[in-house]
């Protein structure tokens, strides 16, 4: 919320001097397993997303083992997942988020 009102400020202080306004875009939300699937996919890379629950992430050769890969796979209840393919590295990512 202060990053919307800091950014409508400057808007505001800049078209009244008559400058140009750039405003950084916020970063994006992840939302759900596969949401970061994909941006994991689009990446190339594996990076856990901070979402305070237990979350296990993959790479593999075919979804399924993509999901084996998974820390904690097989020993905790399954709340939320997702695969994606990544035409970059030619692999699949998988999320798995856990109760």
């Amino acid at each position: 919320m202060r990053f919307v009102v800091s950014c409508l400020l400057m808007f505001v202080a800049s078209a009244a001097v008559g400058q140009d306004v750039i405003v950084a875009r916020p970063r994006s939300v992840v939302v759900t397993a596969q949401d970061h699937a994909v941006v994991l996919a689009r990446r190339g890379a594996l990076v856990h997303s901070g979402c305070g629950q237990w979350e296990g992430i993959g790479m593999g050769s075919t979804p399924q083992r993509a999901r084996e890969a998974c820390c904690y796979f097989g020993r905790r209840p399954i709340a939320d997942e997702g695969v994606a393919f990544s035409p970059l590295t030619r692999r699949w990512y998988a999320v798995i988020r856990y109760r």
